[in-house]
């Protein structure tokens, strides 16, 4: 049986998001400092491999149109509400939300597109996830001519099989992370489906939010690279990390702890997380470019030198997963520190076709550039050379 159409919206409902853009749209909704900033969110694909995307765009603008006839429904707002760290004042805002097509710039750049999102930042922000997995989707279907769903079905039982031989894994777990770059919505369910059936004692849940609602699983998220970004503009720049660490700390006071640590390098996040008020108030940490091996060691490091049992504390790897590479990584880890994982791509788009990998990121926040370094030099995002050379000079960071 061959899957070769897309259903007439991709998305239907504002809570087919991550957990984490709905936490840091709240963090940034009450922080003061973001009340009034702009910003440009720019879309980038690593692997266009010959396909032509400038296609996609008149399907992409008629999905974006109706992503932004959504709103929340009462609910969703009410699944919401129960969470202990979102605010009833949130709640409310989140009541009259909508997205607008305003703030959206969508152009062919040969046989790429140029797709930007530019406005205030609590009104742009939630583009980010919606617009990925409509294209995702979109090119599964226009560009792929869809996919043979026993060869998904058969990369998917090869994942399960796989660690049901393995002997019991203490404390072994793992989320779905794969909304952004799914096959399709319908294939995502599918593979959830299947995970909450087959391993219940490894499948931790998943970050989409109309997943985890509709299908009764535990939802997981923090912050990502947006919350670190964001700071680089509205305060000293040697102070933006410090500063986005403590911000996170003041709306969720030690909930939501598990701290992305590669905005700028791991180098430098120890730097300025090494302090017994942060590791204290942050249950873990999440790791998502370079060695995962060589960044877990410097994590256990840096919590053994401040006198913490590193046992006491979850890394949560989430870059570029398979289930070998999960196994691994646990192995190299167990009885040394708690390890969780998300897998994206690898679990809602393994269907025999080639994946987009892409993304879509903050570039500016009031007119000034803003940057994500990472540990992994094809990672790097910004639009300003001098101004990547200048952060990297700032948090001691060397570029190749």
């Amino acid at each position: 049986m061959s899957l070769k159409s897309p259903e007439n919206w991709l998305i239907d409902s504002l809570m087919d998001t991550d957990l984490y853009k709905i936490t840091m749209l709240q963090a940034f909704y009450h922080a003061p400092e973001f009340r009034t900033v702009d910003v440009e969110w720019k879309f980038a694909c690593r692997n266009r491999n010959g396909f032509d995307l400038a296609t996609l765009i008149p399907e992409i603008m008629r999905q974006l149109e109706h992503l932004c006839t959504l709103s929340f429904t009462d609910d969703e707002l009410d699944y919401l509400a129960n969470f202990p760290f979102i605010k009833v004042d949130f709640v409310e805002f989140l009541r009259i939300f909508q997205l607008d097509t305003r703030f959206v710039e969508l152009q062919p750049q040969g046989n790429d597109i140029e797709l930007r999102f530019r406005g205030p930042l609590i009104h742009v922000t939630l583009f980010e996830i919606y617009a990925l997995a409509i294209i995702s989707e979109l090119h599964t279907f226009l560009q792929c001519d869809g996919f043979k769903l026993e060869i998904a079905e058969q990369n998917l039982d090869e994942k399960i099989v796989l660690l049901k031989q393995q002997e019991p894994m203490a404390e072994f777990s793992f989320a779905d992370f794969g909304t952004r770059r799914r096959a399709s919505k319908s294939w995502q369910k599918k593979v959830l489906l299947r995970l909450q059936q087959e391993l219940p004692d490894y499948f931790s849940g998943t970050s989409n939010l109309h997943f985890a609602r509709t299908l009764n699983m535990m939802p997981i998220g923090t912050m990502a690279h947006e919350w670190f970004q964001g700071w680089q503009a509205i305060t000293r720049l040697s102070d933006a990390q410090k500063a986005a660490l403590e911000g996170w700390v003041r709306e969720y006071r030690g909930r939501l702890g598990i701290a992305l640590t590669d905005c700028y390098s791991m180098d430098s996040f120890i730097r300025d997380f090494s302090d017994p008020y942060f590791s204290k108030l942050y249950d873990g940490l999440r790791h998502d470019s370079g060695s995962p091996f060589e960044w877990g060691e410097k994590a256990i490091t840096m919590y053994q030198q401040m006198g913490i049992d590193p046992l006491t504390k979850t890394l949560v790897f989430s870059d570029s997963l398979t289930f070998q590479r999960m196994i691994d990584i646990y192995h190299y880890f167990k009885g040394r520190t708690k390890v969780s994982f998300g897998v994206g791509t690898n679990l809602t788009n393994d269907v025999g076709n080639q994946p987009l990998d892409m993304v879509i990121k903050l570039v500016s926040a009031n007119g000034k550039p803003v940057a994500k370094i990472s540990d992994e030099p094809g990672k790097s995002i910004c639009e300003d050379p001098e101004y990547l050379r200048y952060l990297a000079s700032v948090y001691g960071i060397k570029r190749s």
